[in-house]
């Protein structure tokens, strides 16, 4: 009688195993995606200052463009469409606004070229050497890069309202060792449009829509915040005191005092945040974390008291919501007002 096997069932591997086994392949695949990037980027900077270089050697005006429109045909021959004049041109731009070697291998293996085309035309060193780090220090992506250039992140940073030579002297210093300064994280104008309140509204009706939207609320206050407590109560000397809102912020390592106000930033404002920020310091900071920071966040602006009061060289940040987004040209104008103080303030200094 002949003998019967029974069909044999494929073996299948256990769970962890092939957990494990995807997780190196997916990670093997990240690496070469990243290699493969920064490799690009480089032979684009490459190409783009070759190209720059051999054009400023010649005298005549049309020699750029005849030289890239012939070098285009040639290289799209032989290598396809990513060497059209087009592309060629933006390699160009690329390497005429990243000059330096040595920044652009930082940026190659964190950003790419993507990121890189929607940095290119940005004019101001300053403001596309901030878009570029925090990019790399964030990790956005290409579509949250271009939201923070619509919604004039720069401008409305603190760090923008410095002297030229001090703002250089944060993004190399945010380079060099990666760390954040409240300068580069707290704004001076924070748009709360999505929020939906009323032109005429309270404090707590926006404290609570603040609340309800708390997901909206710290993508706009930037990467890094923590939501901990709301009416955080702090006493002393039996009088309590409440608190509007307490976050974290994790690459500070700082607790972060909110206050919203209605109207101007007022005097007394200081005093009391002052209060809620020595007791955070006695009673909520934990050890290994930095001293507590506070932000006034107030619906209308008035620099001068701000000024006066010195509180930009304080732990306390006054900043100015708008519940509707304002045309460019507003943070434009309030960026170059603040610019120029800033200027008037070192030539009084210097003198």
């Amino acid at each position: 009688m002949p003998v019967i096997f029974a069909h044999a069932q494929p073996l299948s591997p256990a769970p962890p195993l092939f957990a494990h086994v995807k997780a190196l392949i997916d990670a093997s695949r990240q690496r070469l995606a990243i290699s493969v990037n920064a490799e690009l980027t480089m032979l684009y900077w490459q190409i783009g200052w070759a190209i720059n270089t051999d054009v400023l050697q010649q005298s005549r005006a049309d020699y750029g463009k005849q030289t890239v429109l012939a070098l285009a045909r040639q290289l799209s021959a032989e290598y396809g469409g990513s060497f059209s004049e087009k592309n060629l041109r933006r390699m160009m731009q690329f390497a005429d606004v990243f000059p330096e070697k040595e920044i652009v291998v930082s940026l190659m293996r964190q950003l790419s070229w993507t990121h890189l085309l929607a940095l290119i035309p940005i004019k101001d060193p300053l403001k596309r050497a901030f878009y570029a780090e925090m990019c790399r220090l964030d990790r956005w992506s290409v579509r949250a890069l271009r939201q923070h250039i619509d919604a004039m992140l720069y401008e409305r940073t603190a760090v923008s309202r410095k002297p030229e030579a001090a703002i250089a002297q944060d993004l190399t210093t945010l380079r060099e060792t990666d760390q954040l300064t409240p300068d580069l994280v707290f704004r001076d104008t924070y748009v709360l449009d999505f929020l939906g309140l009323p032109a005429a509204h309270s404090e707590a009706t926006l404290e609570k829509a603040v609340v309800g939207r708390l997901q909206e609320f710290i993508l706009e206050m930037g990467q890094g915040f923590s939501f901990l407590e709301r009416q955080k109560r702090i006493s002393v000397d039996d009088t309590d005191y409440y608190l509007d809102l307490l976050f974290y912020h994790r690459k500070l390592r700082r607790l972060v005092a909110i206050d919203l106000k209605l109207g101007k930033f007022r005097p007394e404002h200081k005093g009391q945040m002052e209060l809620y920020l020595r007791w955070l310091d006695r009673y909520d900071r934990q050890e290994g974390e930095l001293p507590p920071i506070g932000l006034l966040l107030c619906s209308e602006g008035n620099t001068e008291h701000v000024e006066l009061l010195l509180l930009d060289q304080s732990d306390i940040r006054v900043a100015h919501y708008l519940t509707e987004l304002p045309p460019k040209e507003w943070f434009e104008q309030k960026l170059h007002k603040a610019i120029e103080l800033a200027r008037q303030q070192l030539d009084q200094h210097s003198l």
